[in-house]
Protein backbone atom coordinates (compact mmCIF):
# COMPACT_ATOMS: atom_id res chain seq x y z
CA UNK A 1 0.00 0.00 0.00
CA UNK A 2 1.32 3.45 -0.88
CA UNK A 3 1.78 5.65 2.16
CA UNK A 4 1.68 9.42 1.69
CA UNK A 5 4.13 11.32 3.85
CA UNK A 6 3.94 15.10 4.01
CA UNK A 7 7.05 16.71 5.53
CA UNK A 8 6.31 19.27 8.23
CA UNK A 9 6.72 22.86 7.07
CA UNK A 10 9.97 24.52 8.10
CA UNK A 11 9.48 27.43 10.47
CA UNK A 12 11.85 29.95 12.00
CA UNK A 13 13.19 29.15 15.47
CA UNK A 14 10.87 31.65 17.15
CA UNK A 15 7.88 29.99 15.45
CA UNK A 16 8.94 26.56 16.69
CA UNK A 17 8.83 27.87 20.24
CA UNK A 18 5.33 29.27 19.60
CA UNK A 19 4.21 25.97 18.08
CA UNK A 20 5.23 24.09 21.23
CA UNK A 21 3.05 26.50 23.21
CA UNK A 22 -0.12 25.78 21.21
CA UNK A 23 -1.16 22.97 23.56
CA UNK A 24 1.15 21.92 26.39
CA UNK A 25 -1.23 19.05 27.16
CA UNK A 26 -1.00 17.75 23.60
CA UNK A 27 2.80 17.98 23.69
CA UNK A 28 2.88 15.98 26.91
CA UNK A 29 0.53 13.35 25.46
CA UNK A 30 2.78 12.99 22.43
CA UNK A 31 5.82 12.50 24.67
CA UNK A 32 3.90 9.84 26.62
CA UNK A 33 2.90 8.10 23.37
CA UNK A 34 -0.63 8.25 24.72
CA UNK A 35 -3.68 6.72 23.08
CA UNK A 36 -7.09 8.32 23.51
CA UNK A 37 -9.25 11.31 22.62
CA UNK A 38 -8.41 14.94 23.37
CA UNK A 39 -11.59 17.03 23.55
CA UNK A 40 -11.13 20.78 23.14
CA UNK A 41 -13.60 23.65 22.78
CA UNK A 42 -13.54 23.76 18.98
CA UNK A 43 -12.71 20.18 18.03
CA UNK A 44 -11.47 16.73 18.91
CA UNK A 45 -8.10 15.07 18.26
CA UNK A 46 -7.73 11.28 18.23
CA UNK A 47 -4.29 10.05 19.30
CA UNK A 48 -2.72 6.62 18.89
CA UNK A 49 0.70 6.01 20.40
CA UNK A 50 1.22 9.77 20.58
CA UNK A 51 0.39 10.45 16.90
CA UNK A 52 -2.73 12.18 15.55
CA UNK A 53 -4.77 9.70 13.55
CA UNK A 54 -7.98 11.67 13.11
CA UNK A 55 -9.47 15.10 13.89
CA UNK A 56 -12.98 16.48 13.95
CA UNK A 57 -14.42 19.97 14.33
CA UNK A 58 -17.90 21.43 13.85
CA UNK A 59 -16.17 24.25 11.94
CA UNK A 60 -14.65 21.98 9.26
CA UNK A 61 -16.31 19.66 6.70
CA UNK A 62 -15.69 16.01 7.46
CA UNK A 63 -14.02 13.46 5.21
CA UNK A 64 -17.31 12.41 3.62
CA UNK A 65 -18.07 15.95 2.46
CA UNK A 66 -14.61 16.41 0.97
CA UNK A 67 -14.75 13.06 -0.84
CA UNK A 68 -18.21 13.38 -2.34
CA UNK A 69 -18.57 17.11 -3.09
CA UNK A 70 -16.65 17.10 -6.38
CA UNK A 71 -17.13 13.56 -7.62
CA UNK A 72 -14.02 11.97 -6.12
CA UNK A 73 -16.36 9.38 -4.63
CA UNK A 74 -20.02 8.66 -5.28
CA UNK A 75 -22.27 9.65 -2.39
CA UNK A 76 -23.79 6.17 -2.32
CA UNK A 77 -20.33 4.59 -1.90
CA UNK A 78 -19.62 6.82 1.08
CA UNK A 79 -23.01 6.04 2.58
CA UNK A 80 -22.33 2.31 2.32
CA UNK A 81 -18.93 2.72 3.96
CA UNK A 82 -20.38 4.93 6.71
CA UNK A 83 -23.05 2.31 7.43
CA UNK A 84 -20.23 -0.15 8.22
CA UNK A 85 -18.61 2.26 10.69
CA UNK A 86 -20.99 3.11 13.53
CA UNK A 87 -19.63 5.80 15.82
CA UNK A 88 -20.92 7.45 18.99
CA UNK A 89 -24.47 8.79 19.11
CA UNK A 90 -25.44 6.71 16.06
CA UNK A 91 -23.18 8.80 13.79
CA UNK A 92 -20.67 7.22 11.39
CA UNK A 93 -17.00 7.14 12.31
CA UNK A 94 -15.18 8.80 9.36
CA UNK A 95 -11.89 7.02 10.08
CA UNK A 96 -13.54 3.57 10.09
CA UNK A 97 -15.55 4.51 7.00
CA UNK A 98 -12.32 5.41 5.21
CA UNK A 99 -10.84 2.02 6.11
CA UNK A 100 -13.97 0.36 4.74
CA UNK A 101 -13.38 2.23 1.46
CA UNK A 102 -9.81 0.93 1.38
CA UNK A 103 -11.02 -2.64 1.82
CA UNK A 104 -13.64 -2.27 -0.89
CA UNK A 105 -11.18 -0.80 -3.40
CA UNK A 106 -13.68 1.77 -4.76
CA UNK A 107 -11.19 4.62 -4.38
CA UNK A 108 -7.47 4.82 -5.20
CA UNK A 109 -5.42 4.50 -2.03
CA UNK A 110 -3.39 7.64 -2.68
CA UNK A 111 -6.49 9.78 -3.26
CA UNK A 112 -8.08 8.58 -0.02
CA UNK A 113 -4.91 9.14 1.99
CA UNK A 114 -4.49 12.67 0.65
CA UNK A 115 -8.11 13.53 1.38
CA UNK A 116 -7.77 12.02 4.88
CA UNK A 117 -4.74 14.24 5.58
CA UNK A 118 -6.57 17.28 4.20
CA UNK A 119 -9.48 16.64 6.58
CA UNK A 120 -7.13 15.95 9.51
CA UNK A 121 -5.11 19.16 9.12
CA UNK A 122 -8.27 21.16 8.44
CA UNK A 123 -10.14 20.03 11.56
CA UNK A 124 -6.92 20.03 13.58
CA UNK A 125 -6.43 23.73 12.83
CA UNK A 126 -9.73 24.55 14.54
CA UNK A 127 -9.27 22.02 17.34
CA UNK A 128 -6.04 23.82 18.31
CA UNK A 129 -7.63 27.27 18.22
CA UNK A 130 -7.21 29.41 21.35
CA UNK A 131 -9.75 28.42 23.95
CA UNK A 132 -11.01 29.71 27.24
CA UNK A 133 -11.79 26.22 28.54
CA UNK A 134 -9.27 23.48 29.39
CA UNK A 135 -9.03 20.38 27.22
CA UNK A 136 -10.01 16.92 28.49
CA UNK A 137 -8.24 13.70 27.53
CA UNK A 138 -9.80 10.24 27.72
CA UNK A 139 -7.15 7.55 27.75
CA UNK A 140 -7.64 4.37 25.76
CA UNK A 141 -10.81 5.53 24.04
CA UNK A 142 -10.36 3.38 20.94
CA UNK A 143 -8.12 5.05 18.31
CA UNK A 144 -5.35 2.97 16.80
CA UNK A 145 -2.72 3.24 14.12
CA UNK A 146 -4.63 1.96 11.09
CA UNK A 147 -3.85 1.85 7.39
CA UNK A 148 -4.44 5.58 6.91
CA UNK A 149 -1.50 7.95 7.52
CA UNK A 150 -1.14 9.60 10.91
CA UNK A 151 0.87 12.74 11.70
CA UNK A 152 3.21 13.68 14.56
CA UNK A 153 1.82 16.20 17.00
CA UNK A 154 4.64 18.65 16.23
CA UNK A 155 3.76 18.53 12.51
CA UNK A 156 0.11 19.41 13.23
CA UNK A 157 1.13 22.23 15.58
CA UNK A 158 3.60 23.67 13.07
CA UNK A 159 1.06 23.58 10.27
CA UNK A 160 -1.56 25.18 12.52
CA UNK A 161 0.83 27.99 13.39
CA UNK A 162 1.76 28.49 9.72
CA UNK A 163 -1.92 28.84 8.86
CA UNK A 164 -2.53 31.35 11.62
CA UNK A 165 0.35 33.48 10.40
CA UNK A 166 -0.89 33.31 6.80
CA UNK A 167 -4.40 34.46 7.74
CA UNK A 168 -2.97 37.28 9.83
CA UNK A 169 -0.89 38.50 6.90
CA UNK A 170 -3.91 38.44 4.59
CA UNK A 171 -6.19 40.36 6.97
CA UNK A 172 -5.45 40.74 10.68
CA UNK A 173 -9.04 41.01 11.92
CA UNK A 174 -10.53 37.53 12.57
CA UNK A 175 -14.12 38.79 12.89
CA UNK A 176 -15.09 37.45 9.44
CA UNK A 177 -13.94 33.92 10.35
CA UNK A 178 -16.98 33.10 12.47
CA UNK A 179 -19.65 35.77 11.91
CA UNK A 180 -22.37 35.68 9.22
CA UNK A 181 -21.10 37.49 6.14
CA UNK A 182 -22.69 40.23 4.01
CA UNK A 183 -21.82 41.67 0.62
CA UNK A 184 -19.97 44.96 0.74
CA UNK A 185 -19.10 45.40 -2.93
CA UNK A 186 -16.54 48.04 -3.87
CA UNK A 187 -17.38 50.54 -6.58
CA UNK A 188 -18.52 48.67 -9.71
CA UNK A 189 -16.25 48.61 -12.71
CA UNK A 190 -14.23 46.27 -14.95
CA UNK A 191 -11.16 46.44 -12.72
CA UNK A 192 -13.15 45.40 -9.67
CA UNK A 193 -14.77 42.50 -11.54
CA UNK A 194 -11.36 41.19 -12.64
CA UNK A 195 -9.96 41.33 -9.11
CA UNK A 196 -12.04 38.33 -7.98
CA UNK A 197 -10.84 34.87 -8.98
CA UNK A 198 -13.34 32.16 -9.98
CA UNK A 199 -12.67 30.41 -6.67
CA UNK A 200 -13.39 33.60 -4.74
CA UNK A 201 -16.44 34.29 -6.90
CA UNK A 202 -17.95 30.98 -5.79
CA UNK A 203 -17.59 32.14 -2.18
CA UNK A 204 -18.87 35.64 -2.93
CA UNK A 205 -21.97 34.34 -4.73
CA UNK A 206 -23.04 32.43 -1.61
CA UNK A 207 -22.65 35.27 0.86
CA UNK A 208 -26.17 36.08 2.03
CA UNK A 209 -25.99 37.62 5.49
CA UNK A 210 -26.72 34.26 7.12
CA UNK A 211 -23.93 31.88 6.14
CA UNK A 212 -20.62 31.88 8.01
CA UNK A 213 -17.29 30.81 6.54
CA UNK A 214 -17.87 27.30 7.93
CA UNK A 215 -21.27 27.15 6.20
CA UNK A 216 -19.71 28.27 2.92
CA UNK A 217 -17.03 25.57 3.18
CA UNK A 218 -19.67 22.86 3.56
CA UNK A 219 -21.78 24.25 0.73
CA UNK A 220 -18.75 24.30 -1.55
CA UNK A 221 -17.28 21.01 -0.35
CA UNK A 222 -13.95 22.67 0.38
CA UNK A 223 -11.60 22.66 3.30
CA UNK A 224 -12.65 25.25 5.86
CA UNK A 225 -9.18 26.78 6.12
CA UNK A 226 -8.98 27.33 2.35
CA UNK A 227 -12.37 29.02 2.55
CA UNK A 228 -11.06 31.26 5.34
CA UNK A 229 -8.21 32.30 3.04
CA UNK A 230 -10.73 33.39 0.40
CA UNK A 231 -12.89 35.11 3.02
CA UNK A 232 -9.98 37.09 4.43
CA UNK A 233 -8.83 38.13 0.95
CA UNK A 234 -12.34 39.23 0.00
CA UNK A 235 -12.65 41.11 3.28
CA UNK A 236 -9.32 42.85 2.72
CA UNK A 237 -10.45 43.85 -0.78
CA UNK A 238 -13.72 45.28 0.53
CA UNK A 239 -16.03 42.73 -1.13
CA UNK A 240 -17.51 41.24 2.05
CA UNK A 241 -17.76 42.09 5.73
CA UNK A 242 -19.03 40.41 8.89
CA UNK A 243 -22.57 41.25 9.90
CA UNK A 244 -22.31 44.13 12.41
CA UNK A 245 -23.01 43.09 15.96
CA UNK A 246 -26.22 44.43 17.48
CA UNK A 247 -25.52 47.54 19.56
CA UNK A 248 -25.58 46.95 23.28
CA UNK A 249 -28.82 48.10 24.92
CA UNK A 250 -28.54 51.36 26.86
CA UNK A 251 -27.96 50.89 30.57
CA UNK A 252 -31.05 50.88 32.73
CA UNK A 253 -31.67 54.17 34.55
CA UNK A 254 -30.66 54.09 38.19
CA UNK A 255 -33.52 53.41 40.60
CA UNK A 256 -35.13 56.45 42.19
CA UNK A 257 -33.94 56.90 45.74
CA UNK A 258 -36.39 55.78 48.40
CA UNK A 259 -36.91 58.41 51.07
CA UNK A 260 -37.18 57.14 54.61
CA UNK A 261 -36.82 60.48 56.44
CA UNK A 262 -40.14 60.93 58.34
CA UNK A 263 -40.09 64.75 58.00
CA UNK A 264 -39.72 64.58 54.23
CA UNK A 265 -42.43 61.94 54.03
CA UNK A 266 -44.78 64.21 56.01
CA UNK A 267 -44.08 67.17 53.73
CA UNK A 268 -44.88 65.03 50.70
CA UNK A 269 -48.23 63.98 52.22
CA UNK A 270 -49.07 67.62 52.90
CA UNK A 271 -48.16 68.54 49.32
CA UNK A 272 -50.37 65.78 47.93
CA UNK A 273 -53.27 66.93 50.17
CA UNK A 274 -52.94 70.55 49.05
CA UNK A 275 -52.84 69.54 45.41
CA UNK A 276 -56.04 67.54 45.93
CA UNK A 277 -58.02 70.65 47.16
Amino acid sequence: MTMVRIPPPALPVRDRRAARALSPMLTRLAEERATGVLVREHGVLYLAEGRVVHAESPLAPDLGVLLTAHGTLAATAWQRAAAQAPGPAQTPDPAQAAEALLRSGVLPTGALELCHLDALYDAGYFALAPSGTPGRFRYGAGPRLGPLPSVPVIALERETLRRRLLLHRLWPDPAADSAPLIRADPAPGPAAALSVTPRQRAVLDRVDGVRTAADLARDLGRQAFHTLVDVRRLTAAGWIAPVPADPAPPPAPPPRPVTTDPDIALLKRLRDALEAL
